[in-house]
């Protein structure tokens, strides 16, 4: 029986994770592309996204159609200050609203607005052309 080792393992792993990034950054040019002209990036979308299935799926405990940051920053794959960042930006543009937990002060909810929800309806079918033309699947 052969013992696999990093000589013979490794290569075969480097070029399947670099395969990854490869299509995880034509995924994101590609979603930026269709979404800029509506002033929107690809981690915008995921949030207003995100907020979407919340507002449909709410946390138990919490005031419907929000989500507490804290959450939102294990699925969006960014840093905590630069998804608050990003978050600061959607309240200025009045895409999302936050407010503080009434439970726990230290938490912040963030909700979308009427606005934020319209412009996620447009976006959406653009969103989804651009991943099916990276991913390959028929729309």
């Amino acid at each position: 029986m052969a013992v696999k080792t990093v000589e013979t393992v490794g290569p075969r792993l480097e070029e399947r994770w670099r395969g990854i990034l490869a299509v995880h950054a034509r995924a994101l040019c590609e979603i930026d592309r269709a979404l800029h002209p509506h002033g929107l990036g690809a981690s915008d979308f995921e949030v207003l996204d995100l907020l979407v299935t919340e507002a449909a799926d709410p946390a138990p405990g919490g005031p419907g159609g929000q989500c507490r940051v804290q959450n939102l920053a294990g699925r969006v794959h960014l840093s905590q200050s630069a998804l608050s960042r990003l978050i600061g930006r959607l309240e200025k543009d009045g895409l999302v609203e936050r407010s503080v937990c009434a439970e726990d002060r230290r938490g912040v909810w963030v909700a979308l607005t009427e606005k934020g929800r319209a412009l996620h309806t447009l976006a959406l079918p653009l969103q989804r052309a651009a991943l099916a033309r990276v991913l390959g699947e028929d729309t």
